[in-house]
């Protein structure tokens, strides 16, 4: 799965439908914000924070020499580290995007050792779930739900036993429609989509509710305003991505 050529510039048009689809999703995570402060701690200093996924969380972030806090790409996971580092500009923050275009389920297990267990995070965000039917429907992915179900549950099992202090997210896996997505990701994704959600609730994660974000944004503008493809989010739809995820996480 490949970003898409030219990434949708946000005009002044475009922050305005932005800045009032965010106001109207306000209190959208509210109770699960205040369920997950009751949870887990506020940050402290050197906290570490790891994005995880596939091109939507990659959005073209530096692979050659990762490092925390720096080229973590143009999507939400560089949209939360900006304001999460200059909100709190004394606790030394590392903020990390280990997303990879194209992953699937078994991509992150393969690869979760180095790129998530090794770097010991405080809360560690993951999205995944897109390409486990997208790479299917192409012909080149022979998943099916179960398949996802029994991968994602056995790397977030594992994470929980060698990371026990590492707060997980788990962000809903989501498409709009239009672009790429037709009717014949139906009603497999959305399957997918109540395998993430229900992980999330059998492991007591927080469980960021992506599909119902964008659900409600497209009552205020079509969904190509979001994401072009119906895949990979505009810049409109990072930056509500970000909002969402800074509310339901509550940091």
């Amino acid at each position: 799965m490949n970003p898409p050529s030219n990434e949708t510039l946000i005009t002044r048009r475009s922050w305005v439908k932005t800045a009032a689809t965010i106001g109207a999703l306000g209190t959208m995570g509210s109770v699960t914000k205040a369920q997950a402060e009751a949870k887990s701690p506020s940050l402290k200093k050197g906290s570490v924070i790891l994005f995880q996924g596939d091109s939507i969380t990659d959005a073209g972030r530096n692979k050659k020499e990762p490092v925390a806090n720096a080229l973590l790409g143009r999507g939400y996971p560089a949209h939360i580290a900006g304001e999460l580092l200059g909100k709190h500009t004394d606790l030394g923050l590392q903020i990390h995007n280990r997303g990879i275009s194209g992953n699937k389920v078994p991509d992150l297990a393969n690869r979760w050792q180095q790129d998530a267990i090794d770097i010991k995070p405080d809360i560690l965000s993951i999205l995944i779930g897109v390409n486990d039917i997208w790479h299917k429907l192409n012909g080149r992915y022979d998943g099916t739900v179960e398949k996802y179900e029994t991968g994602y549950r056995n790397l977030l099992q594992l994470t929980k036993k060698e990371l026990p202090c590492t707060r997980i997210v788990i962000c809903e896996p989501f498409v709009l429609r239009c672009g790429a997505v037709k009717d014949n990701w139906f009603p497999e994704f959305d399957q997918m989509r109540a395998v993430a959600k229900k992980l999330a609730k059998e492991l007591e994660l927080t469980f960021v509710p992506f599909q119902t974000m964008f659900d409600e944004a497209t009552k205020s503008a079509a969904p190509e305003f979001w994401a072009r493809d119906g895949v990979h989010p505009t810049a409109a739809g990072h930056a509500l991505m970000a909002h969402t995820w800074q509310e339901v996480v509550g940091v």
